[in-house]
């Protein structure tokens, strides 16, 4: 590597180590969020694994970019944590809670003189909001009956939100303050303006870089451009369908929070194969880099990518020899394979995909377009995966999928003693609401119930649509007590969305059916489904809108 190439590199590994000193505070605000929601017990669990995750990936990256005292640090959290996991959960003490606490908040000072800015380090060491707290949402809009009402049904979908009557007063809230969306009406009668034109013009609402949503009553075709042009995610007319808007609100949201990306890189050239796994770690990416080829199915299992990118020209193992392997196994038969490599001989660049893989990059190639390449492949095979395992309309589990998710949480109950509950969800009188709505409304309908159930149940739990209007939720490490009162807040939360149709306002309910496994301990997953559909059985013969448990006799 001649002078002028080693420094272009040190040139980029500098800036990724910058990139990576920007992104630190919020992920040690995150570890922070984690270690303060620990309650002590095995519902710690989820967050324990989380923080274990996070933490051995800090203990490997800090050293990497110089922060040694970081490395460090992480590891020794990593490694109490692994202990807890290792034993009973139960045995965490407040005591120990609030020492592993402080340690997370020591690991920002471990930030100072490392060239990242003052109001990093102390946004690093400041509190922040627990996971799962609700979502901010600003509403500007001058009808105080239908902000009043809107607000009211977004609150039911785990929405905060702060409404405006005036584009003014939103726009001084800005300057201090930032929502993670904002809702704007188009045209304000009260003073005569067009918020598109408005929010043009106000520095601190275009500041604001959180999803922006329009709601109005026009419909002409230079406002929807306009509102394109201004990076409006969405464009709702009034009366407004609320469900949709929730829709819209869920998908943007659930991409922004989506996992990161995985990628294995498998290159015989370790500094390049370092560069890669940085760039792509700079970009948010999770990157890792196989060391022993004869390993690639073992580290396929353990790490799960979902790209692989690969080198063509190895030693002992060439790139085609590799994915002919990964090719070999069907749960791996569509993880895309990509080759990364010098070689620029199209028959060969072909033959060579012939062999098991998806697509080819030519050496060199600058970061971004490796980024670029990379994501797009992945975004594309996440959206055929949900395709395939996903309904369609609801974006849940198919019923074939959920019954194997509760077959799987059965059999894991059992090994770890935990209880699994199930819980079998109906929507009441559902044919008269597309008797009478039509389907299109019907499907709202649905929507809105797949919606409630992913915003309010945790993210270890399970849910699938079973089969029209009858949905799954799998509850791994949750007594009958705790679903009761997680399917009671849904119930009720269903009970009071509005719907609307042509005018008329509507409103629908939900009947439960529950089975646990501490109640059936003999029993299978497709025993226990059973079982919640007795108990739904009996909710719906009870009067509907209840929720019941079902208990052998």
């Amino acid at each position: 590597m001649d002078d002028k190439l080693k420094a272009a590199m040190a040139a980029q590994l500098a800036q990724l180590r910058n990139d990576y000193l920007a992104r630190l505070p919020a992920e040690l605000a995150t570890l922070q969020g984690l270690g303060a929601g620990l309650s002590g017990g095995d519902a710690d669990r989820a967050s324990l694994d989380e923080l274990h995750h996070r933490l051995h990936k800090l203990a490997g990256s800090g050293g990497t970019f110089g922060l040694a005292a970081l490395s460090a640090g992480a590891r020794t959290l990593e490694q109490r944590v692994n202990g807890w996991l290792a034993g009973s959960l139960d045995g965490q003490g407040a005591q120990a809670r609030e020492a592993f606490s402080a340690a997370l908040a020591a690991l920002g000072e471990t930030l100072t003189g490392a060239d990242v800015p003052p109001a990093s380090v102390a946004q690093a060491r400041g509190a922040v909001a627990a996971p799962g707290k609700s979502t901010r949402v600003w509403l500007v809009e001058d009808d105080v009956l239908l902000g009043e009402e809107l607000g009211r049904q977004l609150g039911s979908f785990n929405y905060v939100v702060r409404r405006f009557t005036r584009i003014g007063d939103a726009e001084h809230a800005a300057r201090t303050e930032r929502p993670d969306m904002l809702i704007m009406d188009v045209m304000f009668e009260q003073e005569g303006e067009n918020a598109t034109e408005v929010f043009a013009l106000h520095p601190n609402l275009r500041a604001l870089d959180c999803p922006l949503l329009f709601i109005t009553s026009m419909d002409d075709f230079q406002s929807r451009v306009r509102a394109a042009q201004l990076g409006a995610l969405g464009y709702f007319l009034k009366p407004l369908d609320v469900p949709r808007l929730v829709s819209r609100m869920t998908h943007i949201f659930e991409q922004q929070y989506a996992p990161a990306q995985r990628v294995l890189i498998v290159d015989d050239d370790s500094d390049l194969a370092e560069h890669y796994r940085l760039a792509l770690l700079a970009a948010g990416m999770e990157a890792d880099v196989l060391q022993e080829p004869v390993a690639i199915m073992e580290k396929i299992a353990a790490f799960r990518p979902e790209l692989v990118l690969m080198d063509m020209h190895m030693p002992t193992f060439s790139g085609p020899d590799l994915a002919g392997v990964i090719r070999q196994h069907d749960k791996w038969s569509s993880l895309p394979i990509v080759y990364l490599s010098a070689e620029t001989d199209l028959d060969r660049q072909m033959e060579a995909m012939d062999r098991g893989a998806d697509d080819f990059l030519t050496k060199p190639i600058s970061d971004a377009q490796l980024v670029a390449a990379v994501r797009i492949r992945i975004e594309r095979a996440r959206h055929l995966d949900e395709q395939i395992n996903r309904d369609s309309l609801t974006g849940l589990l198919k019923h074939a999928s959920v019954k194997e998710a509760a077959a799987i949480e059965v059999i894991r109950s059992r090994r770890n003693g935990k209880p699994v509950s199930l819980a079998m969800l109906d929507i009441d009188h559902f044919k008269s609401v597309n008797d009478t709505y039509g389907h299109a409304v019907g499907d709202v309908v649905i929507s809105s119930v797949a919606m409630l159930l992913r915003q309010r149940l945790r993210q270890s739990d399970i849910v699938g649509r079973y089969g029209g209007e009858e949905f799954v939720a799998v509850l791994p490490e949750c007594d009958a007590g705790h679903a009761r009162l997680l399917m009671e807040d849904i119930r009720q939360r269903f009970a009071s969305l509005r719907f609307s149709h042509e005018g008329k306002e509507f409103n629908c309910t939900l009947s439960v059916g529950l089975a646990c496994s501490a109640a059936y301990p003999d029993s299978d997953g497709a025993a226990l489904l059973v079982a919640a559909d007795e108990a739904l059985y009996v909710a719906k013969r009870g009067g509907r809108n209840q929720v019941r448990e079902r208990k052998p006799a």
